[in-house]
């Protein structure tokens, strides 16, 4: 089971994810971390859907006897900090091979 609250689906069985999954054609991603707490996977991730625009991710998938039984996705696109926070935060370092990759660290699905 996937679940996308973005966009408000629920995709049910491995054939019906893998005809969505399928319609991504030029896909690229890579892995910045992975978190595992028992039955419970978080995955930290960045992907392009190949036009050069770059999401951040995350992933949590609930695990049974090792294998995903419903994953939710979370992707945003990343975008710049209004004007009026920068006296409030300081830059996030973002590496090219860091937590969050770029886009040049992406690979084809």
């Amino acid at each position: 089971m996937r679940q996308w609250p973005q966009s408000g689906e629920l995709i049910r069985g491995r054939a019906r994810i893998a005809e969505v999954e399928s319609h991504f054609v030029g896909l690229r991603l890579a892995v910045g971390r992975r978190h595992n707490h028992g039955d419970t996977l978080v995955v930290e991730w960045s992907n392009d859907y190949g036009d050069g625009r770059i999401y951040r991710n995350v992933s949590i998938a609930e695990l049974r006897d090792g294998e995903a039984v419903r994953v939710t996705d979370y992707w945003g696109e990343p975008f710049t900090a209004p004007d009026w926070r920068r006296a409030l935060g300081e830059r996030l370092d973002m590496p090219p091979g860091g937590v969050w990759p770029a886009s040049e660290a992406l690979t084809v699905s």
